[in-house]
């Protein structure tokens, strides 16, 4: 039976029976604060959210920290390769990069037999890595569900011949094992179905149709269906809302009350804000205001391809981790498994060894709030309010060879310092600067050992400036800068294993830092810099100006040393120094640091 062929009549009592569920849900929440955003307001369903309501209904996710992204469907049979031929890019755009018709896409479906999935073993496996939620794809643009809709056959159950429910089993494992349960749904695109919007335009006559249509038949009754049918469900994830009116925002936006206390995040479109902003792949330098959540590759890819090698280490992903948390934010990491239904090794080897460290450092992460101090260069701290003070945690990637780690700027009494791996006793001492912490001479974990500082009373910190160094030079690191930037999102990231500034393409963003001279003087201006394109940008300090045309180096990760001329510091105080685009002239550049130093 073609089901999406259906009459009107059967549409009309479908879709008066979605209605009624929804209705229900609504008069179910009770007084609590949803039921007066019910009243108030007749899309948004937590428009009269009070603060309190809104941190309560926010709280597991904010204590979560970190959760486990699966990207899974039709698009792991061809695995990033049509017709012989490896299409570039993610691979579960296979399908809109590639322009696939729709009859030979949805063939693909026939080889789709995930008979080595064991959804139980991929919640522990989460668990075990310290994930506290999974979201995974419940349909993603090719329209493909994960479950057994009764909208349509493309579906798993009608279209494959594995022909069970994925979703099903992963809810009962993730409410057997305490984790919380999200779906992402794609509420817009859709490249299968009649009607749903296709990034760039159709590409096939089967494509083609009204998208009011589409969401009033598709999107409505499939949201309707997960939401009423899987009663454990905490995260509904939209994506790319492509096409997406506040007209056809309004008609799917009602529908969150069928799951009271759901999170939703900002990509449903029409204007809706949703619970959290999400950056994708990358992580915002000095984080965003509100809730907010990182969602990464392990690799290059979302959904599975079999050639994509190019794993991250567990060094940049625990690193991640640790500066998302710093920065008061969450950390979506994606796994994309196979057409037979496993996690590839790389991924699990990772998370397993994420694992490990979590183990151990894990109340570093959960719960905890963003740093409080200026930059620092050798890691990051996070950290807990306590009734008597605050709890810092002092992150520690780069280990001091003279073992001391100094605080900057906090005035706060340190009531007790130690190693949080094994409770050794660390010595503090008061300085100008702030506190220092003599350390062990060895590190504990090599990629990151955690340090507990307890302080007395609300937390006091004070800025404090990098200053000259004895010798007359400055080395101005990627992590100290402050990054200004209109249109993309500049980011501190890590290659090579050194962190850098990077996702540079608006030449309209800037860098600078500020810092205090003793000695003022002539200096020679290096940077260590990486891009394929020639650029062009000036570097500014105080009256002075040098515009540098880059030669390129090859690539984003390929950096070398440049001499980018001469300035001259006048006097001694308070400098700013900043690198600036040509207009016109700019290529995205990585820029790891600025070193200043005593002309001879």
């Amino acid at each position: 039976m073609n089901r999406q062929g259906q009459g009107q009549e059967a549409w009309g009592k479908r879709w008066l029976l979605v209605w009624l569920l929804g209705l229900a849900a609504v008069m179910a929440v009770g007084a609590g604060g949803s039921a007066r955003a019910a009243a108030g307001d007749s899309t948004w369903p937590y428009a009269n959210e009070t603060k309190e309501e809104r941190d309560a209904r926010m709280a597991w996710w904010r204590e979560a920290k970190f959760g486990m992204f699966i990207h899974w469907g039709v698009y792991s049979v061809p695995a990033g390769t049509y017709n012989d031929k490896r299409i570039g890019w993610i691979g579960e755009w296979i399908m809109h990069r590639a322009k696939i018709p729709v009859a030979e896409y949805k063939a693909y479906a026939k080889e789709f037999n995930p008979v080595k999935y064991d959804a139980d073993a991929w919640v522990r496996l989460a668990k075990e890595a310290g994930m506290k939620y999974i979201v995974i794809t419940s349909k993603h643009h090719d329209g493909f569900a994960l479950f057994d809709s009764k909208v349509t056959d493309w579906d798993v159950v009608d279209a494959t011949p594995y022909g069970k429910d994925l979703l099903k089993p992963l809810a009962a494992a993730c409410k057997r094992h305490g984790v919380k349960l999200g779906f992402y749904y794609s509420q817009a695109q859709d490249w299968c179905h009649v009607g749903g919007a296709k990034q760039d335009g159709a590409w096939d006559e089967a494509q083609k149709g009204d998208m009011d249509k589409y969401i009033q038949e598709i999107a409505m009754p499939q949201v309707a269906e997960i939401l009423a049918k899987y009663e454990d469900l905490a995260v509904l994830w939209w994506d790319t809302p492509t096409n997406m009116t506040k007209e056809r925002a309004d008609m799917l936006q009602p529908l969150v009350r069928l799951r009271p206390g759901i999170i939703t995040n900002n990509r449903l479109g029409g204007g809706y804000p949703g619970d959290l902003r999400t950056p994708e792949q990358h992580i915002p330098a000095t984080g965003l205001p509100g809730d907010w959540e990182t969602c990464m590759t392990i690799n290059d890819t979302w959904g599975f391809k079999s050639y994509d090698d190019n794993w991250k280490s567990t060094e940049m992903l625990l690193q991640n981790l640790v500066d998302i948390a710093s920065k008061g934010g969450n950390y979506l990491l994606n796994v994309g498994p196979t057409s037979e239904g496993e996690i590839p090794a790389a991924s699990i080897e990772r998370l397993k060894a994420i694992g490990k460290w979590m183990k151990v450092n894990s109340e570093s992460i959960y719960g905890t709030s963003a740093n409080p101090f200026s930059k620092v260069t050798w890691g990051r701290v996070t950290k807990k309010v306590r009734a008597d003070g605050a709890r810092l945690y002092v992150h520690v990637f780069d280990w001091p060879g003279d073992g001391q780690l100094l605080l900057p700027g906090l005035k706060n009494e340190v009531a007790k310092a130690y190693v949080l791996a094994n409770g050794k006793k660390l010595r503090t001492e008061r300085v100008k600067a702030g506190v220092v912490l003599q350390v062990p001479k060895k590190a504990v974990d090599e990629i990151d050992t955690v340090l507990v500082a307890d302080v007395k009373g609300p937390l006091d910190v004070e800025k404090v400036l990098q200053r000259q160094e004895a010798s007359g030079s400055l080395t101005l690191k990627a992590v100290t800068a402050d990054l200004h930037s209109h249109h993309h999102q500049l980011t501190i990231e890590t290659k090579g294993g050194m962190e850098n500034i990077g996702y540079w393409v608006d030449e309209q963003a800037w860098v600078e830092w500020t810092f205090l001279v003793d000695n003022p003087g002539l200096f020679e201006v290096t940077a260590e810099l990486a891009g394929p394109s020639a650029s062009t940008f000036e570097v500014l300090v105080g009256d002075e100006k040098l515009t540098v045309a880059m030669e390129p180096t090859g690539a984003y990760d390929k950096f070398e040393n440049k001499a980018l001329g001469q300035v001259t510091i006048e006097q001694a105080g308070k400098v700013t120094l900043a690198v600036k685009p040509v207009a016109g002239k700019w290529q995205a550049v990585n820029l790891r640091k600025v070193v200043l130093e005593p002309a001879k």
